[in-house]
C-alpha cells in the first residue's frame, strides 16, 4: 500500500506545475554582516510573494528581527521577540508589501546590517502564442519524446497498482 501512494505521490509531482519560488540568499557571498550595501544588493532584484531570504552569518555574530518602517529608520527595536539566530535564518515572503530586517546586534543595523524590499505578488503566468497553424495541421501542442515518455510510464504504473 505504501509503495502505491509513493507512486501516486510521485506521478501528481511530475504533472503539477514546479515552484517558481526564488531563495534570495541576503548579501550573496558576503552574507549578513557589517560592511555590505544591502540596499544595493537589493536594486534591481524582484521578492515576490514564496520566495524565500537566507540571511547566512557565523552563528552568534549576527541577528535578524522582522521590524516595522519606524524601527527600522531608527534602528532600535523595542520588541526582540522573533529575533532570529541560527546563522542561516530562512523567512519566506507570505505576503505583498514593504519588508524591513534589522540586525539587534550591538551597533550593527547603525552600521548598515539592515534591509529593506519590497514583495510583489507571484507574477500569473505568461500564456505562450501559439504558432500560426498550417492547413491540416492540427492545434495540439508538441511535447517532447522524453516526457511523454515519461508519462506513459507513470501513468501505466498507477493504473497498474490501482488495477492490480
Amino acid at each position: 500500500m505504501a509503495s502505491k501512494a509513493f507512486l501516486i505521490t510521485i506521478f501528481v509531482a511530475m504533472v503539477a506545475v514546479p515552484s517558481m519560488a526564488t531563495q534570495h540568499i541576503v548579501g550573496e557571498d558576503a552574507g549578513w554582516k557589517v560592511g555590505v550595501n544591502y540596499t544595493l544588493w537589493a536594486t534591481g532584484k524582484k521578492f515576490y510573494v514564496e520566495d524565500t531570504l537566507m540571511f547566512m552569518y557565523p552563528h552568534g555574530s549576527e541577528s535578524v528581527l522582522k521590524v516595522d518602517g519606524p524601527t527600522f529608520q531608527k534602528c532600535v527595536a523595542t520588541n526582540t521577540s522573533g529575533v532570529l539566530t541560527s546563522g542561516k535564518d530562512v523567512i519566506t515572503l507570505a505576503k505583498p508589501g514593504k519588508k524591513w530586517y534589522n540586525s539587534t546586534v550591538e551597533d550593527h543595523c547603525s552600521k548598515g546590517v539592515k534591509l529593506v524590499i519590497t514583495v510583489s505578488e507571484a507574477p500569473a503566468p505568461t500564456p505562450t502564442p501559439l504558432p500560426p497553424q498550417s492547413p491540416g495541421s492540427s492545434g495540439a501542442s508538441e511535447i517532447s519524446p522524453f516526457k511523454s515518455f515519461v508519462l506513459i510510464v507513470a501513468a501505466v504504473s498507477v493504473f497498474k497498482m490501482i488495477f492490480s
